[in-house]
């Protein structure tokens, strides 16, 4: 476990793993590299108090995001469905991630 939260999580490293009761979100995030970070470190700060477990893909193929629907950078996708679209606040994340928790449930 990392003592700092807030890290660009790395490719394939699920945060939370050791909970393997919890859901896993398999997401992914597209844009410039440095924007992908930025959102990566945001979405693992906005969510590591919530019981799910987190894995993310960086889709670093400008073309394969437009042809996914993509059109802003960086954004956030689940199972082909974008799920936020920009550099969004903490809060933001939370709420969705949370949104995305009730409808496991």
């Amino acid at each position: 476990m990392r003592a700092q939260y807030c890290y660009a999580l790395p490719e394939g490293e699920v945060l939370h793993a050791q909970h393997s009761s919890w859901p896993l979100f398999r997401v992914t995030i597209h844009g410039s590299d440095t924007e992908r970070v930025k959102l990566s470190k945001r979405l693992v700060c906005a969510v590591k108090h919530l019981p799910m477990r987190l894995q993310i893909h960086y889709e670093k193929d400008a073309q394969k995001s437009v042809e996914e629907g993509v059109a802003k950078d960086p954004t956030l996708t689940l199972d082909g469905r974008i799920l936020l679209e920009g550099l969004v606040s903490a809060e933001e994340i939370t709420q969705t991630f949370e949104n995305l928790l009730k409808e496991e449930s």
